[in-house]
């Protein structure tokens, strides 16, 4: 528990300027978990045995948050550069002998499409204006939605949700963690617009809806990286953050709130 919490300050110390300061400086360091994630992924799945190309993976994730980033007219033609160059590449492999190059492309296209193009929505969000408001807003939710589902989950969960993607998860937890976002979804909605710089951009109920969905809908995040691990056999992504495992393990559910909480500000709020 000492080196997760340690941890934890660490990751916030870092953390926390990278989101008020945006730029640059949060896209090195957003940048270098997703980049790391994407080192991760390719390792899992070499794990059980599938090949996945990891320049590929790694640089075409670093390449995407770049164009997605800076130069977002080329992001499109990247993007599916980047694409044809994996098949070309992998059809090369089987033609060497790789009888299941097939499945290492499709594993190749969706560690660079999942990790890389979703992955920058995070930036997208951070990048809108009163970016940084809108981060603390999404973000947050998440973070207290895992609280929230954790602790009811551990003390009255009763009923497994996903025995084999995640044993210790509960659907009394799972429902504690969409009441949880709601509320801070509510809360920092009505902080943020009547003390902080939203100056009544978004309604508490507004930020109640947002917070239920991206209560109901991140842990699916959580639950993809689990099936990787568990197809791969490893218990977490890696162990570059003492007590809280790899860049994957932090960012999970992250990037399913990203894209929500991006699509919602600019279709109803925004």
């Amino acid at each position: 528990m000492r080196r997760r919490v340690l941890t934890a300050l660490v990751l916030a110390v870092v953390g926390m300027p990278a989101i008020l300061l945006g730029g640059v400086f949060l896209f090195v360091v957003l940048g270098a978990f997703l980049v790391g994630a994407a080192w991760e992924y390719v390792r899992m799945f070499r794990a059980s045995g599938s090949r996945p190309q990891m320049v590929l993976v790694v640089g075409g994730v670093a390449l995407v948050l770049i164009c997605r980033t800076f130069f977002p007219i080329t992001a499109l033609p990247l993007f599916a550069g980047l694409l044809l160059a994996s098949l070309a590449y992998h059809a090369l492999a089987y033609e060497r002998g790789r009888d299941a190059a097939a499945i290492d492309f499709g594993l190749t296209v969706a560690g660079v499409s999942y990790l890389g193009w979703i992955g920058a929505y995070l930036l997208d969000l951070r990048n809108l204006p009163d970016g940084s408001w809108w981060f603390m807003l999404v973000l947050p939710a998440i973070w207290l939605a895992d609280s929230g589902a954790y602790s009811i989950g551990v003390a009255y969960g009763r009923h497994k949700m996903a025995p084999r993607l995640s044993p210790a998860k509960s659907w009394e937890g799972y429902a504690a963690g969409i009441v949880t976002a709601g509320i801070a979804g509510a809360f920092f909605a009505w902080a943020y617009s009547s003390f902080g710089g939203l100056s009544g951009q978004i309604t508490p109920i507004q930020g109640a809806v947002l917070g239920l969905m991206l209560g109901a809908l991140t842990p699916a995040g959580d639950f993809a990286e689990s099936m990787f691990k568990r197809q791969s056999g490893l218990k977490d992504s890696s162990n570059v953050f003492p007590g809280h495992g790899g860049f994957f393990d932090r960012i999970d559910s992250w990037l399913w709130g990203g894209v929500i909480g991006f699509y919602f500000l600019t279709w109803f709020i925004l």
